[in-house]
């Protein structure tokens, strides 16, 4: 029986058969930032141990760093991250992308943009979203903080098992106002919270090939809120082409080039494969996505109505959010919009935004951000005038960074406030104690910018 393209990337990377079960899993690529890796670094000073690859770790500034570019030192929080992370970098050789670093950015933004991820490799960092990589082809996940030290000293993961495989066959052309953050929202919802546990998932189908790459890790980025260990996609003409048509500092260059495009190759599903589970999405019948509750499991159409609670969890979701069953989701009035996030801050997604906003003007009552996910993104949609349009319809304009999507730094929601945010958690208190937060694609957050209430984006378009 053929081989499935995470069977063949886990298979390659098994360093060692675990007495008592399990695998030793080789790590390509390890990417640290300044919340997850003090501890770790700390271990290794505790039992002597230096970085075991240096040079195929990565580390950037990203979850708790003001967007706002203020000057910043050790009187806070987000000061004292960065300088530990700044100085155990130094101590230990690790290449770091620091505060207002050209290259600085959101680890997920920044790892595929300076070409470091690539197909076939296993890349694993502290941070769930680290799925974003499984866009290339790519075997990417999150770690603990004692993995990270792992990670660190060995170069290698240790594993309990591996994981099951889920095949989501994704057909059908996108209607107008539709985009990637809606397929994966809409997957979600299909399969539960839960639903995917326990299994890395390969996308895969008509509506996938004609993807784009920023796409493609939009919806790679969000596997982990179904449960899924990593999701993936086979790496294509449309992924090398991402790799090399622009000048990814760290890509692989010469007889290397060579030897990763015809590896690119090999990395697809078997025709003979069985997955051990598979789902089906026809996307030609989506409407924009909005999640009304507290998982992204909890969504509905932009056009419908807050639905009826089936669970004790959907009742405490809606008397958190303040909300009732039957409530037209198009008079949800928002205080803030948020486009940002690993989820949806690349430059495609903010010229997406963009697009609809030029030529108005966002109402009154909403304060709307705007966060590139990189500081080279934010460069190239000033370049590309980007930028002006923003602040021409009111939006405010930030450094790159986390920001708002988890409430760490300064960029949070007062209790009871409601947010139209791109990001990828709508948990409780995840933008800020007793935030209130739906999440949406660019577009409809353009759109609810540009009126206050959540807001079908085809109405702009």
């Amino acid at each position: 029986m053929g081989k499935t393209l995470f069977d063949k990337v886990w298979e390659a990377h098994v360093a060692a058969k675990l007495e008592g079960g399990g695998d030793l899993l080789y790590i390509d690529r390890h990417l640290v930032h300044e919340v997850t890796s003090p501890q770790a670094f700390d271990g290794l000073r505790e039992h002597n141990r230096q970085v075991r690859r240096p040079d195929l770790t990565f580390a950037t500034v990203d979850h708790n760093v003001p967007t706002d570019g203020r000057p910043i030192d050790e009187s806070s929080l987000s000061g004292k991250q960065l300088s530990a992370l700044a100085k155990n970098c130094q101590e230990f050789g690790i290449r770091l992308f620091g505060y207002m670093d050209d290259n600085q950015g959101i680890v997920h933004v920044i790892g595929p943009q300076l070409g470091i991820t690539l197909p076939g490799t296993t890349i694993v960092c502290g941070d769930s979203h680290t799925s974003t990589h499984g866009a290339f082809g790519a075997l990417a996940f999150g770690i603990g903080t004692s993995e990270v030290e792992h990670v660190l000293a060995t170069q290698t993961l240790r594993t309990t098992g591996k994981p099951k495989s889920l095949g989501i066959k994704i057909d059908g052309a996108l209607g107008a106002g539709v985009t990637p953050k809606d397929i994966i929202i809409a997957i979600i919802r299909k399969l539960g919270a839960a639903g995917a546990t326990g299994y890395v998932a390969e996308y895969f189908g008509s509506t996938i090939e004609r993807m784009p790459m920023s796409g493609r890790m939009t919806i790679c980025n969000m596997s982990i809120e179904m449960g899924a260990k990593a999701g993936m996609i086979a790496p294509d003409q449309t992924t090398l082409d991402y790799i090399y048509d622009e000048d990814r500092k760290f890509a692989p260059v010469g007889a290397a080039k060579q030897d990763l495009i015809s590896y690119s190759y090999q990395l697809k599903t078997d025709a003979d494969a069985a997955f051990d589970r598979l789902e089906n999405l026809n996307a030609a019948t989506l409407n924009p996505q909005v999640t009304w509750g507290t998982t992204p499991a909890m969504a509905a159409d932009i056009n419908s109505i807050i639905p009826e609670p089936q669970t004790a969890g959907e009742e405490r979701a809606l008397k958190y959010m303040g909300l009732e069953p039957g409530n037209p989701i198009a008079e949800i009035a928002v205080n803030t919009v948020f486009i940002g996030s690993c989820t949806n801050s690349r430059i495609e997604d903010l010229r997406l935004a963009a697009k609809l906003v030029e030529g108005h003007t966002k109402a009154d009552s909403v304060r709307a951000m705007v966060v590139p996910g990189s500081e080279s993104v934010k460069k190239q949609a000033e370049k590309e005038g980007l930028r002006d349009i923003f602040v021409a319809a009111g939006f405010e304009w930030h450094h790159a960074g986390c920001s708002m999507c988890l409430g760490m730094n300064g960029d949070i929601l007062r209790p009871t406030e409601r947010s139209a945010s791109t990001s990828n958690r709508p948990y409780e208190g995840r933008q800020g104690p007793g935030s209130r937060t739906h999440l949406v694609s660019p577009l409809t957050a353009a759109a609810t910018a540009l009126t206050g209430k959540l807001t079908d984006p085809r109405l702009y378009l």
